[in-house]
């Protein structure tokens, strides 16, 4: 797609009294404000409608949007040129935080501090505070949550139904239920085998959680020498071969991508699937009307350590480059897309959670009202960091959890690469470090 400018037009006089400097200045009294978007399942469509709903305020404001499903291939050059958009979702092919150390982001202190769009408190404060923090470096905010996608399992609730079954709550009570499921032919359990990135959040690390507690795993993305390999790691990657080990995994799901071992589920094939809170979204056209699923959390040991209550997290982030022209016209439009009132229609219409406090209680599908209510009742919530601080980790992590369900390697030779991998950026002293 070529990429169109957003024009946001704002009077001078307004922009002064918020506090601009030099960079929002322009000829007779006009900013023109680019804000480019990644366009996935959510599409491009409500950040117009925000668009045209700001403008309602601000007259002399006029704004349009651009993006498309590799948008971050046109940013890159652009941050290295110095040509930036004002605002951006770069989506998942662009690394933020190598942005963040090489200060081409906007330090996002100043404009937390000042009131909420529709709430009386400072706009820092109608954050979900895990998911603001997780934008946090040295002290500082730089990357802001949007929409909160929540990640488990699912299943097919008139299957289960037909059969007599119940979602499971305890990994041991996963093990029966599989053995019934496999009678009937049907593959218990399906997934994205070529992105382990799913497998990692939807197996392996919710298990090691459940075996060690939460600080097995705040140890592992801390770097501590040896957290990758052990015993909370050790029984959560011996419970993954367990399943592949009874057949409970379909096959063929290594080769299969995420829309490939959806469709798996939605025809019946695979009574459970991991994944997040996207799947009814990306899968509304494939989906049959008849079609009902419900979002459980991942099973997990009846005797663990770790909270059985402890939910995957991950919100889609935005961020105002350093060198954007109009930064401050920038946050206060951001700062109205995550208002309560529109965070609430972007939960209505896009079918997802939201970042900001209070904006998921309204009438949600059906789909989302088991996520919402983990959700709301989670006590321990996490997310796979890691990955987005240490990119090298990342895919020695997914690299190994592939060999494991291949049968490739053992749990333990699983453990030991990401061991190594992780060992290789505590050693690199060129690598920025974040701590839990």
């Amino acid at each position: 797609m070529n990429k169109t400018l957003l024009l946001v037009l704002v009077p001078m006089v307004l922009l002064c009294a918020a506090g601009c400097g030099k960079k929002e200045s322009a000829k007779g009294g006009q900013i023109q404000l680019e804000v480019a978007a990644f366009e996935g399942g959510f599409g491009l469509d409500f950040f117009e409608y925000a668009a045209r709903e700001y403008e309602k305020t601000h007259p002399n404001v006029k704004i349009k949007v651009w993006g498309n499903p590799r948008v971050w291939e046109q940013l890159r050059p652009s941050f290295v040129a110095g040509d930036v958009p004002d605002l951006t979702w770069p989506g998942w092919g662009m690394d933020m935080w190598a942005l963040v150390y090489e200060g081409k982001i906007t330090e996002m202190d100043k404009y937390l501090a000042t009131k909420a769009w529709d709430q009386g408190k400072p706009w820092k404060d109608t954050f979900v505070p895990y998911l603001l923090d997780k934008g946090k470096f040295n002290g500082h905010y730089y990357i802001l949550p949007y929409n909160n996608n929540v990640s488990g399992w699912w299943y097919n609730v008139d299957m289960f139904k037909q059969h007599g079954w119940t979602a499971p709550k305890t990994y041991e009570e996963l093990l029966v239920l599989c053995d019934k499921i496999k009678k009937t032919g049907i593959a218990p359990i399906t997934f994205q085998g070529k992105y382990p990135y799913y497998m990692l959040r939807g197996f392996l690390i919710p298990w090691a959680i459940s075996a060690g507690g939460i600080q097995a795993y705040n140890d592992a993305q801390n770097l501590k020498p040896g957290a990758w390999t052990s015993p909370a790691f050790l029984k959560a990657a011996q419970m993954v071969k367990e399943l592949r080990d009874k057949g409970c995994f379909q096959r063929g799901a290594m080769g299969m991508d995420h829309t490939g071992s959806q469709m798996e589920f939605v025809l019946r094939r695979a009574a459970m699937i991991p994944c997040g809170t996207w799947l009814g979204s990306e899968m509304k056209k494939q989906m049959p009307a008849s079609f009902h699923m419900e979002f459980f959390n991942v099973p997990m040991l009846r005797d663990g350590k770790g909270d059985p209550g402890a939910l995957s997290v991950g919100p889609e982030t935005w961020i105002i480059p350093k060198e954007a022209k109009h930064p401050d016209v920038a946050a206060d439009f951001y700062k109205f897309m995550t208002s309560l009132d529109m965070a609430r229609k972007f939960v209505t219409r896009k079918n997802t959670l939201m970042s900001v406090v209070g904006a998921n209680e309204v009438k949600l599908n059906k789909d989302l009202v088991d996520a919402a209510r983990y959700m709301g009742n989670a006590k321990t919530i996490w997310d796979m960091d890691y990955q987005t601080w240490y990119p090298s980790l990342g895919k020695a992590s997914e690299s190994a959890m592939a060999a494991l369900l291949n049968g490739e390697v053992s749990p333990e030779e699983c453990l030991q690469r990401i061991e190594k991998a992780a060992d290789e950026v505590r050693s690199d002293k060129s690598i920025p470090k974040h701590r839990m």
